[in-house]
């Protein structure tokens, strides 16, 4: 293995997989493009510093998600990009996410009053009387994306139970004239699929997922809505424009934020987050 012992060492996961791994995202980032021949047996065997046997291994896993294909006396060639690779886009803010995730498919797979409380990060809020505990798959044409383990404010889960159990619970919350959300934090982190997420997922035990922390707060200061997402790996994308709303991103004095030279502009209100009747798109349901 020579100068990648040490970083085969490091994993124990199978060598074949590492390289597979490896080659998938070189297909998935265009590096090797649809239609173009990949490296040969030989130049892939000095570049891993592997057994030609494992490198065959790696093809013939990538073949049979229909990634390459060979052409006899030719060599090996890309098929395509995984189906649907970073499809989701993310969102960045409130109102861009309860607009998203109206119309997504799920199925409830476990629901329980009563439920143990969350865990709540310090200064996200307290927690509220009683929880009802709501676990569901998201699917994207026909195949599971993430599962949401939710936790709602049992209160709320009692006035319509009937469509928190069928649909998205954060667009029901918005509607309610008299619930009005003044907080909503979000955290990601990189996981792994417990037993249950992989069962779920249709994935392996331990494989890397995105996962999302999401809590939602009421005007007295009571978690209402939190929810851990655990995303496939390779299905979203998170975008951003960083210059967004910066004065970097106006001419002098273009600026429609700006007072006039030399004045800083009025920082804007807390927005406290009330219902609006619009309806919404589809994208993540959470």
């Amino acid at each position: 293995m020579g100068k990648f012992s040490a970083i085969y060492d490091r994993s124990r996961v199978p060598l074949y997989l590492q390289v597979a791994s490896v080659m998938r995202q070189r297909i998935n980032s265009s590096h090797w493009a649809e239609g173009e021949q990949i490296s040969t047996l030989e130049a892939l065997e000095e570049e891993f510093g592997l057994a030609r046997v494992t490198i065959r291994q790696a093809i013939e896993l990538l073949r049979a998600e229909g990634l390459l294909h060979a052409q006899q006396g030719r060599g090996t060639f890309v098929s395509g990009r995984a189906v649907n690779n970073r499809w989701l886009d993310l969102a960045t803010d409130f109102d861009s996410l309860v607009e998203s995730i109206r119309n997504n498919v799920l199925k409830r797979v476990f629901i329980q009053r009563d439920a143990e409380p969350p865990v709540l990060i310090p200064g996200e809020g307290n927690p509220a009387s009683a929880y009802t505990f709501l676990r569901s798959v998201q699917f994207n044409s026909g195949k599971p994306f993430s599962v949401v383990n939710l936790h709602l404010d049992q209160k709320l889960f009692l006035r319509d139970s009937k469509r928190f159990t069928r649909s998205a619970a954060l667009p029901k919350i918005v509607e309610m004239d008299d619930v009005v959300i003044t907080h909503a934090y979000q955290m990601f982190t990189i996981g792994v699929a417990d037993p249950e997420t992989a069962n779920l997922l249709e994935i392996g035990l331990g494989e890397p997922t995105a996962d999302c922390h999401l809590t939602v707060l009421d005007d007295k200061g009571v978690a209402i809505y939190v929810a851990d997402i655990h995303y496939l790996k390779n299905c979203f994308v998170l975008r951003n424009d960083l210059l967004r709303g910066s004065s970097r991103s106006h001419p002098p004095g273009d600026n429609p934020t700006d007072k006039g030279a030399g004045q800083l502009a009025e920082p804007r209100k807390r927005r406290r987050v009330r219902p609006e009747p619009e309806e919404a798109g589809p994208g993540v349901k959470l």
